[in-house]
């Protein structure tokens, strides 16, 4: 069993009170005055400020205190923009080029996360969906791509972003999915690549609707039209407009 320290109590407590606003972006707080306000020592207060910083949630001001940063729609988009690029011809190739092995994986995948979804079961939900799209990687038998989009999602999810209970249910993310892993079982990549990347787009505009709510950015509801139009898709030449734009 994995002991929970206060530096985790620490740093758990104040992400989630920068991801909604309660510390706002640009606010500047003592590591004194923090300690305070959560009834623990200073040393745990500093540790959890670190890894903060290591996330890119605050930034440390010498002889100032700490300045929240937050997630900002900017980070969002840039975050997304690389994984339709990874993610999108990936999938397209997992439906090509999938056994029929690696295809029970990706289906079960889905199974679980449509039975922890019913279940209400947030961490195992998560950790089934990034399961279903390291197994997608998998087809191209990849590691340093599977590792990029692990650490691009943890970019994003470890600084407390999430659409689940916010944007929409576990149960309505599951389905997102299910056309996804259809398509990979039919074998159909043009199907498939269009699904994943309609997936990476929602996903994207909900967060940064999310995000936009608490720190005031814009969000430009066509974010993603300018690289969705150059996208390397089967079936699609550079440049062609299709379904959805």
């Amino acid at each position: 069993m994995t002991r929970t320290t206060t530096t985790d109590r620490v740093f758990a407590s104040l992400r989630e009170s920068i991801v909604t606003g309660e510390f706002p972006p640009g606010s500047l707080h003592s590591i004194y005055r923090l300690a305070d306000l959560l009834g623990v020592s200073r040393t745990p207060v500093r540790e959890a400020v670190l890894r903060l910083a290591d996330i890119g949630l605050v930034t440390i001001e010498r002889n100032r205190g700490v300045r929240i940063r937050g997630v900002t729609v900017a980070d969002v988009q840039a975050v997304f923009e690389l994984r339709l690029m990874i993610e999108v011809p990936a999938t397209a190739h997992a439906a090509a080029h999938a056994d029929e092995q690696l295809v029970s994986a990706i289906e079960a995948e889905l199974e679980h996360m449509r039975r922890y979804a019913l279940a209400d079961d947030e961490q195992q939900f998560t950790a089934h969906d990034r399961q279903l799209h390291h197994a997608i990687g998998a087809a191209l038998g990849n590691a340093r791509l599977q590792a990029e989009v692990a650490t691009l999602r943890d970019s994003i999810q470890a600084r407390g972003a999430t659409t689940i209970r916010r944007s929409r249910t576990m149960v309505e993310l599951a389905a997102e999915h299910a056309p996804i892993v259809e398509a990979i079982g039919t074998h159909d990549p043009v199907a498939a690549a269009a699904h994943m990347e309609q997936h990476l787009v929602h996903t994207a505009t909900l967060l940064m609707e999310q995000v936009s709510a608490v720190s005031g950015d814009v969000v430009d509801p066509d974010w993603s039209r300018g690289l969705r139009e150059h996208l390397y898709l089967p079936g699609r030449s550079a440049g062609t407009r299709h379904p959805g734009q």
